[in-house]
């Protein structure tokens, strides 16, 4: 944690403040123009950008100074940042730019804004070397050729202290808006009261340990039980922290859509608690998916093609601006006022991110490769206060975003709708995958359009030891391919082909840092229907510690909170959190009369056992409801398996209440499976276990009075569950209970956590599987159950 690292900002002067912009920052307020252009996505990584600079640095030699540190002031305002090449000698100065695709299809605005940034930092070199004059270069480097384009312009000190403090005019008032809305801001904060008439049990002992988190830069990692109120428990302290810390920025990140909704709603009422101005001084931003927000799906994202890309920098001061006095900037909000200013919804939350107090969005917005919460607190060096909620969800989250997979169906279909160069590269990618298949002595079992599917190991399971190089490179030339030809003829890439451009580069930037915490494997998909089986290669992560790590040294505090974080060691080590992290273990204000736990001894939901066991399941489950109507959830360990209850129970029991979630529900369709659960009715409602009924949603009184769980939770036992058993005992030492145990009863925990939710709710908990009387599985299981049976 940074904790050290001042909070940047304004300087106190002794005579009045000193506003203090970076000159990206500066010039990315006052200098866009034109079109919102996404064609040369997507961008090198931060790394090949750092990359990219010191491979310029060693091809110019000793005398070509890098890194140097400059400043310029204009009345109450002070710019700096670091140039990236000066060669005293030549008076040059060079501003380097990384990029994909060709330069003779880069957007006029952004060229615009890149000499911007070599302009300013031109004034501030001849400034600070008393020089009239002084020569700028743009240089360009291709980071998949490794070529470079060099634009070059003289320009008199003169010409470039007015285009200096041009850029400053237009900037001051902003600047000098965000100051006071800072100082409002963190006044308010100091102020914040708590928004209820006293703590729950529980929630004041979890926000005084997160509040002296923020306060000392430390990590946190707090399991408190559902029904506390842990997300008001961490918000508040964290909003009181924002003067006190000195904190610029609150993230608060989660793995689901309910998850985002509760905080939102518990920002609402945290800032009806603020004394002060109305509104209350706190910008609270929700960001979505893109394809939550894009209002034309059908269109590519540049100004020749979307209408809101269309002079969207243009535009977008004005929307930002009046965006200030907007109430909130939830999605809704944002998109009424994004078409009022014809601008894109997605980019101005995007763009709002950079002003915004607090920001809701998923765990990816902060913890991707290239996730946007991330590059703008390095960016802005900001001073970072993370909450990620339901945190044990964040090793499963991580895995998924540091992995990558290739297959030979998807390479077959690419190559069907690819031509001219795209369609040559792609025929290499094939080659390298037929050679890969041969080097394993993989016999070709079918061949499909050229593409082998082989028969396997009996177990359809291959372990390899490195990601194959020559594979590699050809699919590092096709990503290339389909980036040029997205930039030559946007309108002419299949979305197809487009997904495959950004895999491919996903793979070869995973393929660059594989390590022992990733497996490479190859494995059979069987086919559905009549279609024939395929082969895919995958980059598997298994321990997400070493991509995480560097995330979460970037914030100054950081607060992992759930109702299960047992052990707390698996969750430390797996996800790389420091190693005098902070352990909070937050009693449950329950108490044991409250939930009647029952374990079905006489039942076994392994999958070889469920046929036979259907029946006692079943009457389980009746026997309950009609002994106490009333609201309840069943949860079941896969679509499969709760569509065999659902019909056993419609056949026995046909008078039952039932409803069942359905794969792929839109966000509306699990709303009105909440709905359901209104006060005063009845009904049994079955869910998947780990889905998006089993946590992070609030079913109080007796809108849910009881809940069954037919499973263990336990993840199948294959062949790539094995494997990654088998890695983490070595590298962790606890594989069995990290990849089934701990996973497994996680989501139990969770699941059965939406039946008591205050001190006053009185339910009723199943347990269908005779393993919950096992020792090891009680263990995990809260301390505050009384179990039976």
């Amino acid at each position: 944690m940074n904790a050290d690292r001042p909070a940047p900002g304004n300087i106190d002067t002794g005579e009045g403040p000193l506003h203090v912009l970076a000159v990206r920052a500066l010039c990315e307020l006052v200098a866009r123009r034109g079109d919102l252009d996404l064609r040369n996505t997507p961008a090198p990584t931060a790394q090949q950008g750092q990359d990219g600079h010191a491979l310029i640095a060693r091809r110019r030699g000793a005398q070509r100074l890098s890194e140097v540190a400059l400043s310029a002031r204009h009345g109450d305002l002070l710019v700096r940042g670091r140039a990236d090449g000066w060669d005293p000698g030549a008076r040059r100065l060079e501003e380097v730019k990384t990029h994909r695709g060709k330069l003779a299809r880069q957007n006029p605005g952004q060229r615009a804004l890149h000499w911007a940034q070599a302009q300013v930092y031109g004034w501030m070199l001849c400034q600070t070397e008393g020089l009239d004059a002084i020569e700028l270069a743009l240089v360009y480097l291709d980071v998949d050729h490794g070529s470079e384009t060099v634009l070059v312009e003289a320009h008199t000190a003169e010409a470039l202290r007015i285009h200096f403090e041009t850029l400053c005019e237009r900037a001051l008032a902003w600047v000098r808006a965000e100051a006071a809305h800072r100082t409002a801001r963190d006044a308010a904060m100091a102020t914040l009261a708590f928004p209820h008439a006293d703590f729950r049990p529980g929630q004041r002992a979890l926000a005084e340990a997160v509040y002296k988190g923020a306060k000392g830069g430390r990590t946190l990692l707090a399991q408190a039980p559902t029904g506390i109120g842990k997300t008001v428990g961490t918000l508040f302290p964290l909003l009181k922290a924002l003067p006190a810390a000195k904190l610029d920025r609150v993230f608060f990140l989660t793995a689901k859509t309910s998850g985002r909704a509760l905080a939102l709603h518990a920002l609402t009422t945290l800032r009806s608690h603020a004394a002060g101005a109305e509104p209350t001084p706190l910008r609270v931003l929700e960001l979505v998916a893109r394809d939550k927000a894009c209002e034309h799906p059908d269109k590519a994202c540049h100004g020749e093609s979307c209408p809101l890309a269309r002079g969207f920098h243009d535009r977008l001061p004005g929307a930002r601006e009046t965006a200030c006095h907007l109430p909130d900037w939830s999605r809704e909000t944002l998109r009424a006022h994004a078409a009022a200013h014809q601008v894109c919804p997605y980019y101005l939350a995007q763009e709002l991110a950079r002003w915004a107090d607090v920001t809701v969005g998923d765990y990816n917005h902060y913890f991707d490769s290239s996730a946007l919460l991330h590059a703008l607190t390095q960016q802005e060096d900001w001073r970072v206060a993370l909450l990620v909620d339901e945190a044990h969800n964040l090793i499963e989250r991580a895995r998924a975003m540091y992995s990558a997979s290739l297959s030979g169906e998807q390479i077959r279909r690419t190559r069907l709708n690819a031509a001219g160069e795209v369609r040559k590269a792609l025929d290499k990618v094939q080659r390298r995958w037929k050679a890969l298949l041969v080097a394993h002595g993989l016999a070709a079992a079918k061949a499909k359009a050229g593409v082998d599917a082989p028969a396997l190991t009996t177990e359809d399971y291959l372990l390899l030891d490195q990601p194959p190089e020559e594979l590699v490179e050809a699919l590092q030339a096709a990503a290339t391919a389909v980036i040029d030809r997205l930039v030559d003829a946007p309108d002419s890439v299949d979305p197809g082909l487009l997904q495959f451009g950004f895999d491919a580069l996903q793979w070869v930037r995973l393929a660059e840092v594989f390590g022992t915490h990733t497996l490479i494997d190859l494995e059979r998909v069987k086919g559905r229907r009549a279609e024939p089986d395929d082969i895919r290669l995958t980059l598997r992560n298994v321990v997400p510690a070493p991509h995480l790590r560097p995330r979460l040294a970037a914030a100054h505090s950081l607060t992992l909170f759930s109702a299960t974080l047992q052990p707390p060691a698996h969750h430390q080590t797996l996800l790389g959190l420091d190693a005098d992290s902070g352990w909070l273990d937050v009693a449950a204000p329950f108490s044991a009369d409250q939930l009647a736990v029952h374990v079905a001894a006489d039942v076994s939901t392994r999958w070889q056992h469920r046929e036979r066991s259907l029946p006692r399941v079943v009457a389980r489950i009746a026997a309950q409801y009609r002994a106490r109507p009333g609201h309840y959830l069943a949860f079941f360990s896969s679509f499969d398996y709760l569509a065999q209850v659902h019909e056993a129970l419609s056949r026995d029991h046909p008078d039952l209440p039932l409803r069942a979630q359905r794969r792929g529900m839109s966000e509306p369709e699990q709303a009105a499976f909440l709905a359901g659960f209104d006060a005063g009715g009845r009904g049994i409602a079955l869910a998947v276990l780990g889905g998006s009924f089993a946590e992070g949603i609030d079913l109080p009184g007796d809108r849910l009075i009881g809940a069954f769980i037919a499973t263990l939770g336990l993840p199948q036992v294959n062949p790539v569950n094995e494997q990654m058993r088998e890695r983490l005992d070595a590298l962790v030492g606890d594989g069995w209970d990290a990849t089934y145990l701990y996973p497994g009863l996680q989501k139990v925990v969770q699941a059965a956590g939406r039946v008591i939710r205050t001190t006053q709710d009185q339910g009723v908990l199943h347990l269908l599987d005779d393993r919950y009387g096992r020792a090891e599985v009680r263990a995990l299981l809260p301390a505050w159950w009384r179990v039976e049976g």
